[in-house]
Protein backbone atom coordinates (compact mmCIF):
# COMPACT_ATOMS: atom_id res chain seq x y z
CA UNK A 1 0.00 0.00 0.00
CA UNK A 2 2.78 2.40 0.93
CA UNK A 3 4.69 1.47 -2.21
CA UNK A 4 1.61 2.10 -4.35
CA UNK A 5 0.99 5.47 -2.68
CA UNK A 6 4.63 6.47 -3.14
CA UNK A 7 4.53 5.47 -6.82
CA UNK A 8 1.30 7.41 -7.35
CA UNK A 9 2.72 10.51 -5.63
CA UNK A 10 5.93 10.26 -7.65
CA UNK A 11 3.88 10.05 -10.84
CA UNK A 12 1.84 13.12 -9.86
CA UNK A 13 5.00 15.13 -9.13
CA UNK A 14 6.54 14.04 -12.43
CA UNK A 15 3.45 14.95 -14.49
CA UNK A 16 3.05 18.31 -12.74
CA UNK A 17 6.69 19.18 -13.23
CA UNK A 18 6.78 18.21 -16.91
CA UNK A 19 3.55 20.17 -17.46
CA UNK A 20 5.20 23.24 -15.92
CA UNK A 21 8.24 22.82 -18.16
CA UNK A 22 6.11 22.30 -21.28
CA UNK A 23 4.02 25.40 -20.61
CA UNK A 24 7.13 27.46 -19.86
CA UNK A 25 8.95 26.37 -23.03
CA UNK A 26 5.89 27.11 -25.19
CA UNK A 27 5.24 30.54 -23.64
CA UNK A 28 8.88 31.66 -23.80
CA UNK A 29 9.20 30.40 -27.39
CA UNK A 30 6.12 32.44 -28.34
CA UNK A 31 7.46 35.57 -26.63
CA UNK A 32 10.93 35.15 -28.16
CA UNK A 33 9.44 34.60 -31.64
CA UNK A 34 7.44 37.80 -31.29
CA UNK A 35 10.53 39.89 -30.56
CA UNK A 36 12.55 38.22 -33.31
CA UNK A 37 9.83 38.94 -35.89
CA UNK A 38 9.50 42.45 -34.51
CA UNK A 39 13.21 43.15 -35.00
CA UNK A 40 13.43 41.67 -38.52
CA UNK A 41 11.53 44.46 -40.37
CA UNK A 42 14.14 46.95 -39.16
CA UNK A 43 12.19 48.61 -36.37
CA UNK A 44 14.46 50.07 -33.73
CA UNK A 45 13.74 48.11 -30.54
CA UNK A 46 13.32 49.73 -27.15
CA UNK A 47 16.01 48.81 -24.59
CA UNK A 48 13.38 46.96 -22.55
CA UNK A 49 12.40 44.93 -25.64
CA UNK A 50 15.96 43.66 -25.96
CA UNK A 51 16.13 42.62 -22.31
CA UNK A 52 12.71 40.96 -22.35
CA UNK A 53 13.64 39.05 -25.50
CA UNK A 54 16.95 38.05 -23.90
CA UNK A 55 15.15 36.95 -20.75
CA UNK A 56 12.78 34.81 -22.85
CA UNK A 57 15.79 33.17 -24.56
CA UNK A 58 17.51 32.53 -21.22
CA UNK A 59 14.35 31.00 -19.75
CA UNK A 60 13.85 28.89 -22.85
CA UNK A 61 17.38 27.44 -22.66
CA UNK A 62 17.15 27.00 -18.89
CA UNK A 63 13.87 25.07 -19.19
CA UNK A 64 15.32 22.90 -21.96
CA UNK A 65 18.26 21.96 -19.77
CA UNK A 66 16.03 21.23 -16.78
CA UNK A 67 13.92 19.06 -19.09
CA UNK A 68 17.01 16.91 -19.71
CA UNK A 69 17.74 16.85 -15.99
CA UNK A 70 14.12 15.99 -15.13
CA UNK A 71 14.22 13.12 -17.61
CA UNK A 72 17.15 11.63 -15.71
CA UNK A 73 15.35 12.25 -12.40
CA UNK A 74 11.92 10.80 -13.17
CA UNK A 75 12.52 8.41 -16.08
CA UNK A 76 14.94 5.49 -16.05
CA UNK A 77 17.32 5.86 -18.97
CA UNK A 78 20.89 4.98 -19.73
CA UNK A 79 23.18 6.63 -17.16
CA UNK A 80 25.24 9.72 -17.96
CA UNK A 81 28.99 9.83 -17.60
CA UNK A 82 31.05 12.50 -15.79
CA UNK A 83 31.32 14.78 -18.83
CA UNK A 84 27.60 14.91 -19.53
CA UNK A 85 26.76 15.44 -15.86
CA UNK A 86 29.21 18.32 -15.52
CA UNK A 87 28.19 19.98 -18.78
CA UNK A 88 24.41 19.85 -18.34
CA UNK A 89 24.35 20.84 -14.65
CA UNK A 90 26.95 23.58 -15.19
CA UNK A 91 25.13 25.20 -18.14
CA UNK A 92 21.81 24.92 -16.35
CA UNK A 93 23.15 26.74 -13.28
CA UNK A 94 24.61 29.49 -15.48
CA UNK A 95 21.26 30.14 -17.17
CA UNK A 96 19.55 30.17 -13.77
CA UNK A 97 21.98 32.85 -12.64
CA UNK A 98 21.50 34.84 -15.84
CA UNK A 99 17.75 34.77 -15.27
CA UNK A 100 18.22 36.51 -11.93
CA UNK A 101 20.67 39.14 -13.17
CA UNK A 102 18.64 39.90 -16.33
CA UNK A 103 15.48 40.39 -14.26
CA UNK A 104 17.37 42.74 -11.93
CA UNK A 105 18.79 44.70 -14.86
CA UNK A 106 15.33 44.96 -16.41
CA UNK A 107 13.94 46.52 -13.26
CA UNK A 108 16.86 48.97 -13.12
CA UNK A 109 16.43 49.89 -16.80
CA UNK A 110 12.73 50.61 -16.35
CA UNK A 111 13.50 52.80 -13.36
CA UNK A 112 16.03 54.77 -15.43
CA UNK A 113 13.58 55.21 -18.31
CA UNK A 114 10.83 56.49 -16.00
CA UNK A 115 13.11 58.83 -14.02
CA UNK A 116 12.43 62.59 -14.50
CA UNK A 117 15.00 64.99 -15.90
CA UNK A 118 15.75 66.35 -12.44
CA UNK A 119 16.67 62.89 -11.18
CA UNK A 120 20.25 61.74 -10.79
CA UNK A 121 19.37 58.77 -13.02
CA UNK A 122 18.44 61.02 -15.93
CA UNK A 123 22.06 61.28 -17.10
CA UNK A 124 22.08 57.51 -17.71
CA UNK A 125 19.08 57.57 -20.05
CA UNK A 126 20.92 58.17 -23.31
CA UNK A 127 23.56 55.55 -22.56
CA UNK A 128 21.37 53.16 -20.57
CA UNK A 129 21.66 50.42 -23.21
CA UNK A 130 25.47 50.65 -23.07
CA UNK A 131 25.59 50.50 -19.26
CA UNK A 132 23.09 47.64 -19.11
CA UNK A 133 25.08 45.68 -21.71
CA UNK A 134 28.30 46.16 -19.74
CA UNK A 135 26.57 45.14 -16.50
CA UNK A 136 25.10 42.04 -18.15
CA UNK A 137 28.52 41.09 -19.54
CA UNK A 138 30.15 41.54 -16.14
CA UNK A 139 27.47 39.52 -14.32
CA UNK A 140 27.66 36.78 -16.95
CA UNK A 141 31.40 36.38 -16.43
CA UNK A 142 30.86 36.48 -12.67
CA UNK A 143 28.26 33.70 -12.81
CA UNK A 144 30.47 31.59 -15.05
CA UNK A 145 33.24 31.84 -12.46
CA UNK A 146 30.96 31.30 -9.46
CA UNK A 147 29.46 28.16 -10.99
CA UNK A 148 32.83 26.78 -12.10
CA UNK A 149 33.10 24.68 -8.92
CA UNK A 150 30.40 22.41 -10.41
CA UNK A 151 32.89 21.27 -13.04
CA UNK A 152 34.76 19.60 -10.19
CA UNK A 153 32.10 18.77 -7.61
CA UNK A 154 29.53 17.19 -9.97
CA UNK A 155 30.35 13.57 -10.86
CA UNK A 156 28.59 10.54 -12.23
CA UNK A 157 26.98 8.67 -9.35
CA UNK A 158 29.35 5.89 -8.23
CA UNK A 159 28.18 2.29 -8.05
CA UNK A 160 28.83 2.18 -4.31
CA UNK A 161 25.91 3.61 -2.38
CA UNK A 162 26.87 6.32 0.08
CA UNK A 163 24.87 8.84 2.07
CA UNK A 164 27.68 11.36 1.72
CA UNK A 165 26.90 12.02 -1.94
CA UNK A 166 24.14 14.59 -2.51
CA UNK A 167 21.49 13.55 -5.02
CA UNK A 168 21.28 15.64 -8.21
CA UNK A 169 19.84 13.16 -10.71
CA UNK A 170 19.90 9.38 -10.97
CA UNK A 171 23.14 9.63 -12.94
CA UNK A 172 24.76 12.62 -11.22
CA UNK A 173 25.74 13.41 -7.65
CA UNK A 174 27.48 16.16 -5.74
CA UNK A 175 30.74 15.30 -4.03
CA UNK A 176 30.72 15.40 -0.21
CA UNK A 177 31.62 18.78 1.27
CA UNK A 178 32.84 19.70 4.72
CA UNK A 179 30.67 21.80 7.00
CA UNK A 180 32.96 24.80 6.35
CA UNK A 181 32.59 24.40 2.58
CA UNK A 182 28.81 24.07 2.89
CA UNK A 183 28.61 27.17 5.06
CA UNK A 184 30.84 29.14 2.67
CA UNK A 185 28.79 28.06 -0.34
CA UNK A 186 25.49 29.00 1.33
CA UNK A 187 26.89 32.36 2.44
CA UNK A 188 28.16 33.26 -1.04
CA UNK A 189 24.89 32.17 -2.59
CA UNK A 190 22.89 34.20 -0.07
CA UNK A 191 25.04 37.33 -0.63
CA UNK A 192 24.62 37.01 -4.38
CA UNK A 193 20.85 36.52 -4.17
CA UNK A 194 20.32 39.26 -1.58
CA UNK A 195 22.33 41.80 -3.57
CA UNK A 196 20.52 41.31 -6.87
CA UNK A 197 17.10 40.99 -5.26
CA UNK A 198 17.75 44.16 -3.23
CA UNK A 199 18.65 46.03 -6.43
CA UNK A 200 15.44 44.74 -7.98
CA UNK A 201 13.28 45.73 -5.00
CA UNK A 202 14.80 49.24 -4.74
CA UNK A 203 14.44 49.99 -8.45
CA UNK A 204 10.89 48.64 -8.52
CA UNK A 205 9.92 50.70 -5.47
CA UNK A 206 11.46 53.77 -7.08
CA UNK A 207 9.51 53.16 -10.29
CA UNK A 208 6.24 52.73 -8.40
CA UNK A 209 6.87 55.93 -6.42
CA UNK A 210 7.51 57.87 -9.64
CA UNK A 211 4.34 56.64 -11.29
CA UNK A 212 2.24 57.36 -8.20
CA UNK A 213 3.63 60.89 -7.98
CA UNK A 214 3.01 61.46 -11.69
CA UNK A 215 -0.55 60.24 -11.32
CA UNK A 216 -1.25 62.58 -8.40
CA UNK A 217 0.18 65.53 -10.34
CA UNK A 218 -1.97 64.72 -13.35
CA UNK A 219 -5.09 64.49 -11.18
CA UNK A 220 -4.28 67.83 -9.57
CA UNK A 221 -3.77 69.57 -12.92
CA UNK A 222 -6.93 68.23 -14.52
CA UNK A 223 -8.97 68.30 -11.28
CA UNK A 224 -10.48 64.93 -12.10
CA UNK A 225 -11.59 62.16 -9.88
CA UNK A 226 -9.82 58.87 -9.66
CA UNK A 227 -10.75 56.99 -12.79
CA UNK A 228 -11.99 53.47 -12.13
CA UNK A 229 -10.20 52.32 -15.27
CA UNK A 230 -6.43 52.13 -14.97
CA UNK A 231 -4.24 53.53 -17.73
CA UNK A 232 -2.00 51.22 -19.79
CA UNK A 233 1.02 52.51 -17.87
CA UNK A 234 -0.66 51.74 -14.56
CA UNK A 235 -1.67 48.26 -15.68
CA UNK A 236 1.87 47.58 -16.89
CA UNK A 237 3.27 48.88 -13.61
CA UNK A 238 0.94 46.69 -11.56
CA UNK A 239 1.77 43.65 -13.64
CA UNK A 240 5.50 44.32 -13.35
CA UNK A 241 5.22 44.89 -9.61
CA UNK A 242 3.31 41.63 -9.27
CA UNK A 243 5.95 39.82 -11.31
CA UNK A 244 8.81 41.24 -9.24
CA UNK A 245 7.03 40.36 -5.98
CA UNK A 246 6.47 36.84 -7.24
CA UNK A 247 10.11 36.54 -8.28
CA UNK A 248 11.37 37.77 -4.91
CA UNK A 249 9.08 35.37 -3.06
CA UNK A 250 10.17 32.40 -5.18
CA UNK A 251 13.86 33.35 -4.83
CA UNK A 252 13.61 33.55 -1.04
CA UNK A 253 11.78 30.23 -0.89
CA UNK A 254 14.33 28.66 -3.24
CA UNK A 255 17.25 29.95 -1.16
CA UNK A 256 15.70 28.63 2.04
CA UNK A 257 15.04 25.17 0.58
CA UNK A 258 18.46 25.04 -1.09
CA UNK A 259 20.41 25.96 2.04
CA UNK A 260 18.31 23.64 4.20
CA UNK A 261 18.95 20.81 1.80
CA UNK A 262 22.67 21.57 1.59
CA UNK A 263 23.12 21.82 5.34
CA UNK A 264 20.67 19.28 6.75
CA UNK A 265 18.39 17.48 4.29
CA UNK A 266 19.09 15.25 1.32
CA UNK A 267 15.73 13.70 0.53
CA UNK A 268 14.21 13.64 -2.98
CA UNK A 269 10.92 15.26 -1.89
CA UNK A 270 12.54 18.57 -0.90
CA UNK A 271 14.53 18.45 -4.14
CA UNK A 272 11.35 18.00 -6.23
CA UNK A 273 9.65 20.89 -4.43
CA UNK A 274 12.67 23.09 -5.06
CA UNK A 275 12.71 22.24 -8.77
CA UNK A 276 9.05 23.21 -9.09
CA UNK A 277 9.56 26.47 -7.16
CA UNK A 278 12.68 27.50 -9.08
CA UNK A 279 11.07 27.26 -12.52
CA UNK A 280 7.70 28.78 -11.68
CA UNK A 281 9.02 32.28 -12.47
CA UNK A 282 10.34 31.21 -15.88
CA UNK A 283 6.91 29.75 -16.66
CA UNK A 284 4.83 32.67 -15.38
CA UNK A 285 6.91 35.65 -16.59
CA UNK A 286 6.20 35.37 -20.36
CA UNK A 287 2.45 35.48 -19.70
CA UNK A 288 2.89 38.64 -17.63
CA UNK A 289 4.96 40.31 -20.36
CA UNK A 290 2.46 39.29 -23.03
CA UNK A 291 -0.39 40.64 -20.92
CA UNK A 292 1.27 44.05 -20.62
CA UNK A 293 2.14 44.08 -24.32
CA UNK A 294 -1.26 43.99 -25.97
CA UNK A 295 0.31 44.39 -29.40
CA UNK A 296 1.75 40.88 -29.11
CA UNK A 297 -1.59 39.34 -30.05
CA UNK A 298 -2.30 42.07 -32.59
CA UNK A 299 1.11 41.54 -34.15
CA UNK A 300 0.60 37.82 -34.75
CA UNK A 301 -2.93 38.48 -35.95
CA UNK A 302 -1.67 40.99 -38.52
CA UNK A 303 1.11 38.60 -39.59
CA UNK A 304 -1.44 35.87 -40.08
CA UNK A 305 -3.76 38.15 -42.04
CA UNK A 306 -0.82 39.31 -44.16
CA UNK A 307 -0.22 35.72 -45.25
CA UNK A 308 -3.96 35.24 -45.77
CA UNK A 309 -3.98 32.30 -43.38
CA UNK A 310 -7.29 33.42 -41.91
CA UNK A 311 -9.12 33.73 -45.19
CA UNK A 312 -11.66 31.00 -45.60
CA UNK A 313 -13.06 30.66 -49.08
Amino acid sequence: MNTHTHTHTHSDIRNTFFSEIGIGISANSFLLLFYILKFIPGHRPRPTDVLIGLLALIHLLMLMFIAFIATDIFISLRGWDDTICKLIVYLYRIFRGLSLCTTSLLSVLQAIILSPRSSCLAKFKHKSAHYISCAFLFLSVLYVLISSHLLVSIIATPNLTSNNFMYVTRSCSLLPMSYLMKSTFCTLMAVREVFLISVMVISTWYMVALLCRHRKQAQHLHSTRLSPKASPEQRANRAFLLLMSFFVLMSILDGFISCSRTMFLNDPTSYYIRLFVVHSYATVSPFVFMNTEKHVVNFFRSMCEGHKCLNIH
